[in-house]
């Protein structure tokens, strides 16, 4: 099998990347590969109010310069990545990177530039119209990535099977019987 050199790991600052961020550490220190880890910054986030644009009489809304936006996503990275300390001494190496653009075509570019051998993701479970119609994230970063796309989700909770009828087959007579249980 091939020893993986390089992990991406996506991540939306979410909860659910949290699991992949973890998941991605423990798979770089087992494999002794480096890790990257990305956040694919918003273009709408360069267009969010800035303190000084609230001013009296201002109301046309300007863009925050690309710096800002990339400084900005950079910070919030490193807020996200605080809490994983401990598991980002596993691999041999831990990157950050930040990058603006449509999110599934620059995570992919990342893991041709980079030359990722795996792409960790943790997707929504839910399910919209909107996910039906066009694909999620992670489908789009399957179709255009040149590596294998690992996808995480949290486990569906189980359900109680007290109530529920199990068919039964009798010793001696091979009958089903229904039982409640």
């Amino acid at each position: 099998m091939k020893r993986l050199k390089k992990i991406l790991v996506p991540t939306d600052l979410s909860d659910r990347s949290r699991r992949a961020l973890t998941y991605g550490c423990w798979l770089a220190g087992e494999e002794g590969a480096s890790l990257i880890a990305l956040h694919v910054a918003d273009d709408l986030q360069a267009w969010s109010w800035c303190s000084e644009d609230l001013a009296l009489g201002a109301l046309e809304r300007q863009p925050w310069p690309l710096d800002r936006v990339l400084a900005e996503s950079n910070l919030d990275l490193t807020r996200f990545m605080e809490p994983h300390i401990k598991a980002l001494k596993e691999p041999a190496q831990a990157t950050k990177r930040v990058v603006i653009g449509a999110v599934a075509e620059q995570i992919a570019a990342v893991a041709e530039e980079e030359n990722a051998d795996l792409v960790i993701m943790s997707p929504q479970r839910r399910r919209s119209l909107r996910h039906f119609l066009f694909g999620g994230i992670t489908d789009k970063v399957t179709r255009l990535s040149p590596c294998p796309v690992l996808s995480l989700t949290q486990p569906l909770p189980t359900k109680p099977w007290r109530g529920k009828v199990a068919p039964l087959r009798l010793s001696r007579l091979w009958r089903p019987a229904i039982v409640r249980v």
